[in-house]
């Protein structure tokens, strides 16, 4: 019965992703690329004509989860989501092989934003609207997309949202987990709209509009241009691209905080303030070292204000090779890379409030070495006493960079140099997109072999799901009845 469950949900979901394949078949009957649209059709034909079956099929099935089931579902479902992210690649014929296809499918739902593609001006713009919409898709979370949509989940829906959100607080900011699904997918939906109409306003035709709208939000990174953002040498798009990035790694329930007149609860927030605070700091020191480097203030702001804005958020845009930068700006975007946006964002990484955790927890453990029998607590958001979560902090930082330098040494074993594996690891995990060294931003993945592709799909996926749903696997526990 539990197999049963498991495949009528999973397609149902993919049935869901798969309607959603009606947008770049409209993209390619616009664009005349008619030869492009069975790419498209035959899974959207398969996946709706399965999901209404089981839809129906099952409609009196009682859906309970167990906390073990949940793992196992999330975790299925986004390797089925993946792989069905990567039929139309295939069938069109842009990208020839599954190992390929699969890399830039897991790129997308993840919102990595890295690719084996080295000229996407040359893909069907259906085939780039596709790929733009997968960071979309993926950047709120499918789950929560199919809860928003089908409040069928039941008791399970809450577990199910809460194993795939990111962050190590997740919550509810309405009563029932469908309708904050729902709130917070519309809030995702106006920002989109606002974004790509802003777009558009700047000089964007309408289908780029969308695609870096859908990209920008999800904080993905995938462009229809090869030199990304900066292929438009534009500074109205560039500031428009870095306002909407850094409201993509806000913690989205925090808008309808300020929407509901809640405006407390934004202004004692201790993550918005730190993640703010590193925000201005990085661009303000950044600037400085690159004003020698550009000639004037206003460029190095320019540029510095956006790749902060980009790697920060695990956006993965480029306006520039910031490899190419003084070492003192490439060790500021370095660390970045250690950063990431808010919890329950679109970004990816480690996560703010995390490092005000840790931070909080370490300036407790020198002040009860001077006083001994003084009592510390954790305060975050003006609450007291958060033990459980410098637990679950401690504990994810392990796992984080255990995988890290599991990670770095596969890739080591795969031909890259330890720079290289170090921070395309570092980008896999934290869904940043381009890299250091042989992986820079004027660079594609398609140069690392199939092997380390496949393992990288692990990682990415791993990292969109914050490591856990994926990694228990390996534990003998798991198995134990």
């Amino acid at each position: 019965m539990q197999i049963f469950v498991f495949a009528r949900l999973i397609f149902i979901i993919l049935a869901i992703v798969g309607l959603s394949l009606l947008f770049p078949i409209l993209t390619a009957l616009s664009c005349g690329e008619l030869s492009v649209i069975p790419s498209f059709a035959i899974p959207l034909g398969a996946s709706l004509l399965i999901g209404i079956i089981f839809y129906f099929a099952g409609k009196k099935t009682k859906i309970k989860f167990s906390i073990r089931s949940v793992f196992a579902f999330v975790a299925l479902a986004w390797l089925s989501i993946s792989v069905f992210g990567s039929v139309p690649l295939l069938l069109s014929g842009v990208i020839p092989n599954f190992h390929d296809a699969l890399f830039e499918s897991v790129s997308g739902f993840s919102t990595t934003g890295a690719t084996i593609l080295g000229d996407v001006e040359a893909l069907p713009r259906s085939i780039n609207f596709w790929r733009c919409q997968m960071h979309w898709l993926g950047g709120m979370g499918i789950i929560a997309l199919t809860v928003a949509l089908l409040p069928l989940l039941g008791v399970g829906s809450f577990q199910l949202i809460k194993a795939e959100s990111t962050g190590p607080e997740k919550g509810q900011i309405t009563p029932k987990m469908a309708n904050t699904a729902k709130t917070l997918w519309l809030l995702y939906v106006g920002f989109t709209l606002a974004h790509a109409i802003a777009l558009k306003i700047c000089g964007l035709d309408l289908i780029d509009s969308i695609c870096h709208a859908f990209s920008t939000l999800g904080t993905g990174g995938f462009s229809s241009r090869n030199a990304s953002i900066g292929a438009y040498n534009s500074l109205a798009v560039e500031i428009v691209c870095t306002v909407f990035m850094f409201l993509a790694g806000v913690n989205f329930s925090l808008y309808f905080y300020v929407i509901t007149g809640k405006f407390d609860e934004v202004k004692k927030n201790s993550e918005l303030k730190a993640y703010i605070s590193l925000f201005l700091i990085c661009i303000g020191v950044i600037t400085l070292v690159l004003i020698p480097h550009y000639g004037s203030f206003a460029k190095a702001l320019r540029y510095s204000s956006f790749q902060v804005a980009s790697v920060m958020t695990t956006t993965g845009y480029a306006t520039d090779d910031f490899t190419t930068w003084p070492s003192a700006a490439q060790f500021f975007i370095f660390l970045l890379f250690f950063t990431g946006g808010c919890s329950g964002s679109t970004s990816g990484g480690f996560k703010i409030i995390r490092w005000v955790v840790l931070k909080k927890q370490a300036w407790n453990e020198m002040l009860r070495m001077l006083h001994p029998h003084g009592v510390f607590t954790v305060s975050i958001n003006k609450k007291a006493g958060r033990k459980d979560l410098v637990f679950n902090v401690a504990a994810f930082t392990f796992v984080y960079f255990m995988l890290l330098f599991i990670s770095t040494m596969v890739s080591t074993f795969c031909g890259l140099d330890i720079f290289t594996s170090f921070t395309a690891s570092l980008s896999m995990i934290g869904s940043i997109g381009p890299a250091f060294g042989q992986l820079n931003p004027s660079q594609n993945f398609g140069i690392i072999s199939p092997f380390l592709k496949y393992w990288y799909c692990f990682v990415m996926i791993a990292g969109r799901l914050e490591l856990y749903n994926l990694i228990i696997f390996l534990f003998p526990d798991y198995w134990k009845k």
